[in-house]
C-alpha cells in the first residue's frame, strides 16, 4: 500500500479536561446515542480537511518521474519551537494543518465524552485515558446525573510543548474553547452551571505517535488543565 496513503489514513484517524467535573450528556442520553455511529466519521472528515496540506508534503517528498528534489515544495515553516522538533524528527509534520485537526479532535472527543459514548472515538484514545473517561462516566451515570454541552467555538490552539523519543512524537497542545455546559440531576434540575452562561474552558492535551512501525496514528494519550 502507498505509505502516502498509510499517513494521511492515520491523521485523518487521529485526533486529537476535566474529567469528572462538568462534561456530561448533551442534548438528552436517546437523542445523543442515537448520533454516536456518526462521530468517528464527522472526525474523520473534519481532520481531511485541515490535515490536507500535511499529507501533500509527505506526497511531494516522493519525487516523481518529471520531478527532482530541488523542484519540490518544502513543507510549511514551523510555528513554534515545539513544531519546530516535530518537523525536524518528522520533515511532513505541518503545525498548522496539525493543530487544525487537533481542534476537530478535541471538539468531537469532548462531545463524545460528554454525551457518554466513547466508542465512537475509542481509536482515538489511548488507553489510560480511555480508562479514566469510562470511570467518570459511569461514575455520572450512577449519580443520575447529565451535562447539556454546546460548544461556542475553540479560541485558539497552540502546541505547548513536544518530545521526540526513539519510540514516539508526542505533541503537548493548549486549547482555549468557549462552551455552555450545564449539569442536571435526574429530574432534570440544573446542578450547575448556567444554560445563559458561556464559560472559557482551558484544556492542555497530549497526543502521541509511535515512530518506527506502519502505524501512523496520532492518539491521545494524557488530558489535564492549562493555565
Amino acid at each position: 500500500m502507498d505509505p502516502v496513503i498509510l499517513v494521511f489514513g492515520g491523521l485523518a484517524a487521529f485526533l486529537i479536561f476535566k474529567l469528572v467535573s462538568t462534561l456530561g450528556e448533551t442534548g438528552g442520553e436517546q437523542d445523543g446515542r442515537a448520533d454516536a455511529s456518526n462521530d468517528a466519521e464527522s472526525l474523520r472528515k473534519a481532520l481531511s480537511n485541515g490535515l490536507k496540506k500535511y499529507a501533500d508534503n509527505a506526497r511531494e517528498d516522493v519525487p516523481q518521474p518529471d520531478q527532482t528534489p530541488e523542484v519540490l515544495d518544502t513543507p510549511a515553516k514551523a510555528l513554534s519551537a515545539s513544531g519546530q522538533k516535530l518537523q525536524d524528527a518528522d520533515p511532513a509534520f505541518d503545525e498548522a494543518a496539525f493543530l487544525d485537526g487537533a481542534k476537530s479532535a478535541y471538539e468531537l472527543i469532548v462531545e463524545a465524552f460528554a454525551r457518554g459514548d466513547l466508542n465512537s472515538v475509542r481509536r482515538f484514545l489511548g488507553d489510560s485515558v480511555f480508562n479514566a473517561f469510562s470511570s467518570a462516566v459511569e461514575s455520572r451515570d450512577e449519580a443520575q446525573q447529565s451535562v447539556d454541552l454546546k460548544f461556542v467555538g475553540i479560541e485558539n490552539a497552540a502546541l505547548f510543548a513536544a518530545n521526540v523519543s526513539d519510540d514516539a512524537l508526542t505533541a503537548v497542545t493548549d486549547f482555549s474553547s468557549n462552551q455552555v455546559r450545564v449539569t442536571r440531576d435526574g429530574d432534570g434540575n440544573v446542578i450547575d452551571g448556567d444554560p445563559n452562561r458561556i464559560d472559557l474552558v482551558k484544556d492542555r492535551w497530549t497526543f502521541s505517535r509511535k515512530r518506527g512501525t506502519n502505524d501512523p496514528n496520532w492518539v491521545l494519550v494524557a488530558t489535564g488543565a492549562s493555565t
